[in-house]
């Protein structure tokens, strides 16, 4: 998975930067799919503001291209840290309820084609 990166009123330090990667980089075991070089996840973390001192001053924003499918999570949070660890886990929530979507409309297909099938057999008879 390609991770892009970017930092907003603030300075992008060696270890959010490595704390970033190893979060997104997590949420390749979710992810089934065919070409993983179709898979990317641009994120932006930073201050809303920056005169702003109390309350929720950090944002972190991550936004998952997966085979033509986009998925983003916004967070503001008064720590960094948790804002990346909030967008990390509502990525994973989005991701399994896609993959949930795929198998329920493969089983609604696979339904369909045995009931015509059924349908088929007991014409022929």
């Amino acid at each position: 998975m390609k991770i892009n990166i970017k930092a907003t009123n603030m300075k992008l330090t060696p270890a959010i930067n490595t704390y970033v990667e190893e979060k997104v980089n997590r949420l390749h075991k979710f992810i089934v799919v065919t070409d993983p070089e179709s898979v990317y996840a641009d994120v932006e973390i930073g201050k809303t503001s920056k005169h702003y001192q109390d309350g929720e001053v950090f944002r972190a924003e991550i936004n998952v291209h997966i085979a033509g499918k986009l998925l983003r999570a916004v967070s503001e949070k008064d720590d960094l840290y948790a804002a990346i660890d909030e967008i990390k886990d509502e990525a994973a929530r989005q991701i399994n309820s896609e993959k949930g979507k795929e198998r329920t409309m493969t089983k609604k297909g696979e339904s369909k084609l045995k009931g015509i099938l059924k349908e088929f057999d007991e014409n022929e008879e």
